[in-house]
């Protein structure tokens, strides 16, 4: 496998970085990953704007300009033998001596790898996924995605031992989002996801399903969503770029919604799939 670390092309096997790296010690760094359908990038220049967001919220100058960035993608997908793939890359402040304040003249470190794109299975989007609810304790800057993870994989780790595929979240008695996915709900045939603000990741698949909800002539509408709104909705969607838009259909260990795919799931799922391939 063909990966990418500051500025080469090499074999996973001999990608290494310093036990140095902030990345490591301090999971200072942020990230991005974008699913590529037919060897095109899905919504590139979104995914782009959004790692210069998470950048310029730790102070971290971007390495690259869009268009080396475009270009370094566009090489590694090429380098693939699969067309549909998740491009993950990540960029920390690199390598400096152990102290909490940011390090002068350090150069960045840039990784970047590229997986087959590992989408949902045909009975999951036929049958719908269990979710488990819990409080969102993650820090209060979830609008930047950091590779700081470790509130989202103890969120994540709950809905393992749940046996569900995620954790859906609550703060201050309102929905926030899942351990790795945004959360989007129905009510009377209207499609509601909370407001992006700092409690939640700005989710591109979350702007591509309202997009194509317009698009198809579905009502839309963003606002906090209070905790029992989100338990007693009509339905109950996840989205993110590796699980595209997935129904809900058990939380906690009970039926939800009627326990199937609601009538408005099906109609924006057949809506993404339809212009997924058209977006770049």
């Amino acid at each position: 496998m063909t990966v990418y670390l500051n500025g080469r092309f090499l074999p996973l096997e001999d990608a290494k970085i310093s036990v140095l790296d902030r990345g490591f010690i301090y999971g200072d760094g942020v990230y991005e990953l974008i699913p590529v359908y037919g060897r095109k990038p899905f919504r590139l220049k979104q995914h782009l704007a959004r790692l210069q967001r998470s950048l310029d919220g730790i102070r971290l100058a971007n390495p690259y300009s869009d268009l080396e960035w475009e270009r370094i993608i566009g090489e590694l997908i090429g380098r693939m033998p699969f067309d549909d793939q998740g491009v993950y890359f990540q960029v920390t402040r690199g390598v400096a001596k152990r102290d909490h304040a940011f390090p002068t003249e350090t150069a960045p470190t840039v990784f970047m790898m590229s997986n087959p794109l590992a989408l949902p299975s045909a009975d999951s989007v036929e049958r719908g996924v269990a979710v488990v609810t819990a409080k969102d304790e993650r820090w209060l800057h979830c609008d930047l995605k950091t590779i700081s993870l470790l509130g989202n994989v103890l969120a994540r780790q709950l809905a393992v031992d749940g046996g569900a595929v995620e954790a859906v979240l609550f703060r201050d008695g309102h929905l926030t989002e899942a351990s790795a996915s945004n959360v989007l709900i129905v009510r009377d045939g209207v499609i509601v996801a909370p407001p992006k603000d700092n409690q939640i990741l700005p989710g591109i698949t979350y702007d591509a399903a309202f997009e194509v909800a317009r698009e198809g002539s579905l009502a839309v509408e963003v606002r906090p969503i209070p905790r029992e709104e989100a338990l007693h909705a009509d339905e109950m969607w996840l989205s993110s770029s590796t699980k595209e838009i997935l129904a809900v259909t058990k939380v906690d260990g009970q039926p939800f919604a009627g326990g199937r795919p609601g009538p408005v799931f099906r109609k924006i799922y057949a809506l993404f799939q339809a212009s997924k391939l058209k977006a770049g």
